[in-house]
């Protein structure tokens, strides 16, 4: 495993892929490398002027590529609806975007705004893509999480953390909810029959703008990878046909161990009912056989 690498990504031509985030950090070569290979890529950012020159670079680095730009803010779910309406066909979906180590802020629904935009915003858009990824056979759902998910602990009668708040344990949450999320996707679309892989990574110590170390930043490379390596564990999972729905995928695309925390179906299901509670979004797609 540890000799894959981007040049191993298979032929995708038909393919269409989602990328969130998709304007830097490790998104952009996420969505680069998918694109060079053959696939559509929508590159989903918040910001337009950012996503559209990452379009344009990826177009630069890979000419005829397929790729456009759509708008999309994970911390507003009115947008997460319009995003996902704009979207005619699906075959892989990468919930890459997150933010994390800030204080204490709300997202236009009210949630805290790590656990708002890095769970349930991609809660609600994986959900309202779902009957799109349905009909590709093999679909896959690839959520980046963190190894820092260990440090999350998740009290369903304080998802507010109106008391409590520190930005390290809200992005560590956030990062456990990820991992419960993906799992719990993984048992509902098995249990209906659905032909949908559900997979998770962790794309390491990685150099990139979610890191704010100011005058710090000319020695990142001494300590910390580059995003385009960060990005493989995303593009293994999102590409290879070793992968199991399921896996964590981490640097060096080791399959990494989840915690006990992170494998309780009782805390998934329950953070799932509560998630759906919140966006309004129940995956009717896969709902009956669950």
């Amino acid at each position: 495993m540890t000799s894959w690498t981007a040049a191993d990504i298979p032929d995708l031509t038909g393919k269409s892929a989602i990328v969130t985030g998709a304007n830097s950090g490790i998104g952009l070569p996420t969505a680069l490398e998918l694109a060079r290979h053959g696939a559509r890529v929508i590159v989903a950012s918040r910001n337009p002027d950012k996503g559209r020159a990452a379009v344009e670079e990826i177009r630069r680095d890979a000419p005829g590529a397929q790729v456009e730009f759509g708008q999309l803010d994970l911390a507003d779910l009115a947008s997460v609806r319009r995003f996902a309406e704009s979207v005619d066909r699906l075959d892989l979906l990468v919930n890459n975007a997150g933010i994390g180590l800030i204080s204490r802020q709300e997202t236009k629904d009210g949630f805290e705004l790590q656990f708002g935009t890095n769970h349930l915003g991609h809660f609600a858009l994986t959900g309202l893509l779902l009957p799109l990824l349905l009909k590709s056979p093999g679909a896959r759902v690839v959520t980046v999480s963190s190894d820092a998910y260990k440090a999350g602990r998740i009290d369903l009668d304080n998802l507010g953390l109106t008391q409590g708040y520190g930005r390290m344990s809200s992005y560590a949450r956030s990062k456990l909810a990820n991992l419960l999320f993906m799992l719990e996707l993984r048992r509902r679309a098995g249990k209906a029959g659905a032909d949908l892989i559900s997979v998770a990574t962790h794309p390491g110590t990685t150099a990139t703008n979610f890191v704010n170390v100011g005058p710090l930043k000319p020695l990142l490379p001494l300590f910390m990878h580059s995003p385009e390596v960060g990005a493989l564990p995303s593009l293994y999972a999102a590409t290879s046909p070793a992968i199991r729905g399921g896996e964590f995928v981490g640097p060096r695309l080791q399959l990494m161990t989840l915690s006990k925390t992170a494998r309780s179906e009782a805390l998934a299901e329950r953070l799932w009912e509560v998630s759906a509670e919140l966006t309004g979004v129940r995956f009717e797609a896969i709902a009956e056989a669950n």
